[in-house]
């Protein structure tokens, strides 16, 4: 934790001297002493302390300086730091400015120059001010700030991403926060939401995702021009795929644009996954085994994939950014994501009330409140579990007769136990509305017609997925809905695979081009669980092996 401050201002340099020599003398271990020779100096270092989000304990001022007196000083100073204490110095003949003073911007003290000797005079009316803010004023967190507000759809996306890629932030609602908004609009960014504040004084205004990533230090360039196995997608089956293909020896580079575990990562609590018997949270599996990768020398780069395409011998990746990446194998494991609702009211309600997937980082934005859930499968049901430790109501909106088909029977049996989870089958969703935030949800019986609305502060959406297949929609075989076909699922002209040229069948996970394979999620037939998505990503691999004895 960084050392509080105190500031001292006088525009005399003499005396600005003597005021920093004896407070630096008696309070140099527990703080930091700071100097300014006029109030617009002043307010400037104050303004950069705020940003850095140092804390100031004690602004010692002259009154009577040119442009701006201490009394004016303090008028804006405290816009940023309230809770600071306020000295003033003054001669004898200022003692009514002092006394305004007290009436304008509750100054605590007013002291005489000179104050010889301090040890009389100075220490003990500092230190009794000092000792009194130590013991209410909490320090604040020493790390990235992200100040925004609830009804910025991208404050909700970057709190989403440093979430999920497991980097500690301290959310600012801006709202609320009058000092940090008052530095915000000094900035000229007041209209412009979130702004990260980093320790290091520097800022970054409504960053994209990779601006973010580069800012936090996480990989964006690939160390080589070339590797043995690109893998697509960190999920669970990309994340097995890199341990096993870098523990194996394989130069091994995995891309992910979001951040590791995919949908599995942002579960709450994963019950059913083998040798955790009181469960495991997607977050913990994910950090896990991106550790573990990187242990065994993968890199995992934070960047998005354009295209996938075939230059014999060799497999080429094109990121986002119109890097190539050239590698001998591929592994697609970019999973799937939750289809759209498109109801009227969502686009202007998205991230501000309206959410796909389950949103953790809003949960205690809604506490106490109702809630929605809407969907059927495995991910609805934990959604449902984990908003009803924090939400008054959950509602748990079906389109089918029961989540039976689609949810497994444990999740089933803990949501019926929940006493505030009430589930409501055979809707549909037609409309959602709120003035700046979400405050009802309109559904519809599918079968009798019937309309009702539903109060709810936020909706969180899971209603089946699409794969993610977008970069190789033109290279690939896929199936009808738009997942890859695979190895015996692959369509046949007689014995081989449409367009395949080689004399052997295609490996199991093997798409209709050599050297590029599928697994987990956005795979055709796959089993759609955790553990089968690390199965199938760690067993790619023996066969990426194989395919690479050829090349």
């Amino acid at each position: 934790m960084v050392r509080p401050i105190i500031l001292a201002v006088d525009d005399d340099p003499e005396v600005l001297s003597a005021v920093e020599r004896d407070l630096r003398q008696h309070y140099r271990s527990d703080y930091r002493v700071l100097k300014a020779g006029s109030g617009r100096e002043a307010l400037e270092a104050a303004r950069q302390l705020k940003q850095r989000g140092t804390p100031v304990a004690l602004f010692l001022v002259d009154e009577r300086m040119p442009e701006m007196s201490g009394t004016e000083f303090l008028r804006e100073a405290l816009k940023l730091f309230p809770e600071s204490r306020r000295v003033l110095l003054t001669a004898y003949a200022d003692t009514q400015a002092a006394i305004s003073g007290i009436n304008d911007v509750g100054l605590d003290h007013y002291l005489l120059k000179p104050w010889d000797p301090p040890g009389e005079r100075l220490y003990p009316v500092l230190d009794d001010l000092l000792s009194d803010w130590t013991a209410k004023v909490r320090l604040p967190y020493d790390g990235i700030r992200v100040a925004g507000a609830r009804s910025s759809p991208r404050s909700f996306a970057v709190k989403e991403f440093l979430s999920n890629n497991q980097i500690p932030y301290q959310w600012i609602d801006v709202d609320q926060d009058a000092p940090t908004r008052e530095l915000i609009t000094s900035f000229g960014d007041a209209n412009r939401l979130p702004v990260l504040l980093f320790p290091d004084g520097s800022r970054l205004v409504a960053p994209s995702d990779r601006e973010l990533a580069e800012k936090c230090g996480m990989q964006t360039r690939a160390r080589r021009p070339f590797y043995d196995l690109v893998i697509v997608g960190a999920g669970p089956a990309g994340l097995a795929a890199a341990v096993y293909g870098a523990s194996e020896g394989l130069r091994t580079l995995l891309v992910e644009h979001r951040a590791p575990g995919g949908q599995a990562g942002t579960s709450s609590l994963i019950e059913n996954y083998l040798g955790f018997p009181s469960g495991v949270s997607g977050a913990d599996l994910a950090r896990r085994a991106a550790t573990q990768a990187r242990r065994f020398g993968a890199e995992i780069l934070a960047q998005e994939v354009s295209a996938v395409r075939r230059e014999d011998p060799y497999r080429i990746v094109r990121l986002a950014d119109g890097t190539d990446i050239s590698c001998y194998a591929v592994i697609l494991a970019t999973g799937v994501s939750v289809r759209t609702l498109d109801v009227p009211g969502m686009a202007s309600l998205m991230g501000i009330g309206v959410y796909y997937g389950a949103a953790m980082t809003e949960a205690a934005t809604y506490r106490g409140q109702d809630v929605c859930i809407v969907g059927a499968g495995n991910s609805a049901g934990q959604g449902a579990l984990f908003f009803s430790r924090y939400a008054r109501r959950v509602t748990l909106l079906v389109r089918g007769e029961s989540p039976g088909k689609s949810m497994s029977r444990y999740l089933q049996d803990r949501i019926a136990a929940t006493p505030n989870i009430e589930i409501v089958t055979r809707v549909e969703i037609t409309q959602v509305a709120g003035t700046g935030r979400l405050e009802r949800v309109s559904v519809r019986h599918v079968e009798t017609g019937e309309e009702r609305a539903l109060d709810a502060a936020a909706m969180f959406i899971f209603i089946g997925a699409k794969p993610r297949t977008e970069m190789v929609a033109d290279t690939i075989e896929l199936d009808e809905k738009g997942f890859v076909l695979t190895g015996p699922d692959l369509p046949r002209a007689d014995r081989r695979p449409r367009g395949w040229a080689l004399d052997r069948d295609p490996y199991i996970f093997e798409t209709s081009v050599p050297g590029i394979f599928a697994a987990g999620d956005v795979r055709g037939g796959s089993g759609k669980r955790v553990a089968a998505a690390v199965g199938e990503g760690s067993g790619t691999v023996s066969m990426i092996h194989r395919y690479l004895e050829t090349v």
